[in-house]
């Protein structure tokens, strides 16, 4: 039987295995290289590249705590027991040990593993169009772009495969940190690709949940973003292309402007599949134990019952009051998206963006929500970004304003002429960047907009100007340079120290 290997943290567990127990087949199992035989074979195994999307540990709704967590707007309070590890993400205390941290790699890796078992073996198939074939290779290539996306903006230099891996010879060869430039490549190279594809422009003319052209388009336009905003050349020219690649999406709307969807419709359970601001999301079924959203539940606060039905006895997801201080008066997005729990338990604020009381999901809270991780007020704001760099200011604006326009606040200019508005968001990079915030809050953006707008240093500064009293019990102090990125897990650098070299600063 041919072993599949997961670069590259599943060496240790197979060191002592032999070469006769690895090629025994097993009756009662299909080998990957005896699996592809028809379409239908193909099509199953994308499926399961979006399913592996759906666990808190890549990329689905619980994932939170590897960015909204790690930021200034959420986190939780509870550093005791069970708690204590999740409690260093916000507390800038991560060690390589932490185990949390450890299965985020593992399964990040896992899911980047099957998008390159589908790439390896699509050929095997015979396609009775083509077309398809370059449709299933697409997805293939977005899934795994995203998923590298994420991984090497919060560990800088990362392993980086694009094949099945068969042997552990071939893992061990792969197990080296390759330098971000590279990984970007490569996710450049995989979007770019997967645009020259058939994909449909949105993913209702497809299936929603599935990639689209406009979701691709969004995704590789943040990425010039980040590479225009974080790297020390040819920042210009990916600004360009930030703002070309945003614009496509941009284009690809079904609607006109922004205030056309009420804010609530974007996260109602009963518009998921038709509100027209997603363009990609992350699907649950509403009532089903097994493929239900667990959000709504998880994040409602003891004796509170805005969030669900499901009769909750801890804190919630604690909102910071940092993060409330922010929110401008008016803002109908605030009473939209946090709440004040006063049960003398909990005494603080919690998270109510995402709802589900409905009959379906009951008591149990299995509720409907899908996690959404591309949407058209996230698109405007970062074209708003690339064309604010571009010195489009006028263009920047204009975006910015239906953003604001819809949470019934006053445009940029009049909001600029409030001495307290002027003071806190004095450049118009700042006032995109708290729109970004308050607009998207809880939605895994903000800390990949802190560490694209910030570098080390800066982010150092940022956080050390709060309030620790409207931080939390994180303690802002511990932040350091070494925070900009996340440690490499220790099991990841003890395979090899040279080659695995861990960030600096752990």
């Amino acid at each position: 039987m041919k072993k599949r290997y997961i670069l590259p943290f599943v060496l240790l567990a197979l060191s002592s295995c032999t070469k006769d127990f690895l090629n025994q087949k097993n009756p009662n199992a299909v080998t990957i290289d005896d699996y592809f035989k028809s379409e239908n074979d193909v099509l199953l195994a994308v499926n399961g590249l979006y399913q592996s999307l759906r666990s808190g540990s890549t990329l689905g709704e619980s994932s939170t705590l590897y960015n909204e967590e790690r930021s200034d707007n959420s986190g939780r309070n509870d550093n005791q027991s069970n708690a204590g590890e999740p409690f260093q993400f916000n507390d800038f205390s991560l060690l390589p040990s932490n185990t949390y941290l450890k299965t985020h790699w593992s399964a990040m890796y896992a899911a980047i593993s099957r998008c390159n078992v589908v790439l390896s073996h699509v050929d095997d198939v015979t396609f009775t169009s083509e077309e398809l074939k370059g449709r299933y290779i697409a997805e293939a290539k977005f899934v795994r772009a995203l998923l590298y996306f994420h991984l090497v903006r919060k560990f800088g230099d990362i392993p980086l495969s694009t094949v099945q891996v068969t042997s552990k010879e071939q893992a061990n060869e792969l197990a080296v940190r390759q330098k971000e430039s590279i990984v970007y490549e490569q996710i450049i190279k995989d979007l770019t690709e997967a645009l020259s594809s058939n994909l449909p422009n949105t993913q209702k003319d497809y299936v929603i949940g599935r990639a689209s052209k406009a979701a691709v388009n969004a995704i590789l336009g943040q990425v010039y973003l980040t590479l225009g905003a974080t790297q020390t050349s040819g920042s210009a020219e990916n600004f360009a292309k930030a703002e070309q690649y945003l614009n496509a999406a941009y284009q690809m709307r079904t609607f006109g402007k922004l205030n056309e969807i009420p804010y609530a419709d974007v996260f109602d359970v009963t518009k998921k599949n038709s509100c027209k601001e997603l363009v990609f999301q992350i699907q649950y079924k509403q009532g089903d134990q097994n493929y239900s959203s667990s959000i709504a539940r998880n994040y409602q606060a003891r004796g509170e019952t805005i969030n669900s039905r499901y009769n909750s006895t801890g804190a919630g997801e604690v909102a910071k009051l940092d993060l409330i201080k922010d929110y401008e008066q008016d803002d109908i997005r605030k009473a939209f998206s946090v709440k004040f729990a006063a049960n003398t338990q909990v005494n603080d604020w919690f998270v109510t963006k995402f709802r589900d009381n409905s009959d379906a999901a009951g008591t149990n809270g299995w509720g409907g929500n899908d996690w959404i991780l591309i949407r058209y007020a996230d698109v405007m704001l970062l074209l708003a970004e690339a064309k604010y760099h571009l010195g489009k200011d006028a263009e920047a604006i204009a975006l910015l304003d239906q953003v604001r326009e819809r949470a019934g606040l006053p445009s940029y200019a009049t909001a600029m002429l409030n001495t307290s508005y002027r003071s806190k968001y004095p450049t118009l990079k700042e006032a995109i960047l708290h729109e970004r915030r308050v607009e998207l809050a809880f939605e895994n953006q903000r800390w990949f907009d802190l560490i694209r707008n910030y570098n080390a240093q800066e982010l150092v500064t940022y956080f050390k100007t709060k309030s620790q009293a409207d931080y939390g019990n994180a303690k802002i102090s511990n932040i350091s340079t070494k925070d900009r990125y996340y440690p490499i897990p220790f099991d990841e650098y003890k395979l090899d120290p040279a080659r695995m070299y861990q960030n600096p600063g752990y």
